[in-house]
């Protein structure tokens, strides 16, 4: 076992020769970021991998589905939603110590915070308009007819989505956080009428988002492990939350001068999503309510406390995790700010609310 890695880095290279043409010595780097499931790139003289893997230790339950990830991957190749090539899932952990899957490397950038640092104004916002007609496209396509019947529950979703995350945070939390307790008895009491079914990523957002090398556009959606069958509308309010957290809050975009960076405004964003779900469906997407940006921020500050009760146990993925534990409680004000923000987004004639 080697320190960098913490598995049999020899043991994973004959295994990688055994199952693809591969020529010269393994090199493998830890990708740093994100703070889920550990990842590498794993490069030879004759071709560049990614591997994904699930961490070591006791995890929370249905957490870390590598395995959802590569299927739904696999599926989506045959759209037009941009997803990496991947190549095989290993479900042995007897390999490297845990399931986990390969893929190409793409050549291209990612970005951490949604200020796009170094980036031309025009660019910026060509960019975001990428990022909003990808998601539309996502929630264009036929889940069905690609191969994903049974990979969600159609119906009921945020119901369950909201029973889930309080599991979630049940089983994560150290200590209640009041906001998060709040936002729990709030959630199932204003679920907007109506829902719309389709393929959702789950955390779509810039940080999972990989562009062009050169070009304003999206070229790759990462990270794949909370995608589903649910409403559109969660993946949506989850995209936009940027417009609701601070730069220190993830990099959010919330104080900054988003005209001189060429980022739209929330309104503008949204609405470059509804005109290209449109385009694509000919149907009108629901409203976006103050409900679905609660909802998404209370979600992530319960993923933030998942990632608080990894640090406890040594098994987060990302070495700054215990700097960004704490952030449970800020994304969780927000989603408490939330619940009395601006009316809602969209066509209203879809929807009434409670």
């Amino acid at each position: 076992m080697t320190e960098s890695t913490g598995f049999d880095t020899a043991r994973l290279d004959t295994y990688l020769k055994d199952r693809l043409n591969l020529a010269g010595p393994v090199r493998l780097d830890r990708i740093s970021g994100g703070q889920s499931n550990p990842t590498f790139f794993a490069t030879y003289d004759s071709r560049a991998l990614v591997l994904r893997k699930k961490p070591e230790g006791d995890l929370l339950p249905s957490a870390h589905a590598i395995d959802r990830e590569f299927r739904v991957m696999r599926a989506l190749a045959q759209t037009d939603v941009p997803v990496p090539n991947c190549l095989f899932y290993e479900e042995d952990p007897a390999i490297i110590g845990t399931p986990f899957y390969v893929m190409d490397r793409l050549q291209g950038r990612v970005f951490p915070t949604y200020d796009l640092p170094g980036i031309a104004p025009a660019d910026r916002r060509a960019m975001y308009t990428s990022m909003a007609e990808t998601l539309a496209k996502l929630h264009a396509v036929d889940w069905q007819a690609i191969g994903l019947e049974g990979f969600g529950r159609p119906g009921n979703f945020f119901p369950r989505q909201i029973s889930r995350w309080t599991k979630q945070y049940e089983l994560s939390k150290a200590e209640p956080v009041p906001d998060i307790e709040r936002l729990i008895a709030w959630l199932p009491n204003n679920i907007p009428n109506g829902e719309t079914t389709t393929l959702c990523h789950g955390d779509f957002r810039l940080g999972n988002m990989m562009f062009h090398p050169t070009e304003p556009r999206v070229i790759a959606v990462l990270d794949w492990e909370l995608s589903t069958i649910g409403d559109p509308l969660a993946d949506l309010a989850f995209n936009a939350m940027a417009w609701r957290s601070r730069p220190q809050d993830y990099g959010g975009l919330l104080g900054l001068d988003l005209p001189a960076l060429g980022i739209p405004g929330e309104e503008d964003y949204i609405a470059t999503y509804y005109r290209a779900a449109h385009d694509l469906t000919g149907r009108a997407t629901p409203a976006l309510w103050p409900f679905h940006f609660a909802f998404a921020l209370f979600r992530f500050a319960v993923i933030f406390e998942g990632i608080a009760a990894r640090v406890r146990t040594g098994t987060a993925a990302a070495a700054d995790a215990s700097n960004t534990a704490d952030l449970s409680r800020a994304f969780a004000a927000h989603a408490v700010a939330a619940i009395d923000g601006p009316p809602p987004y969209g066509d209203r004639t879809c929807q009434t609310p409670l």
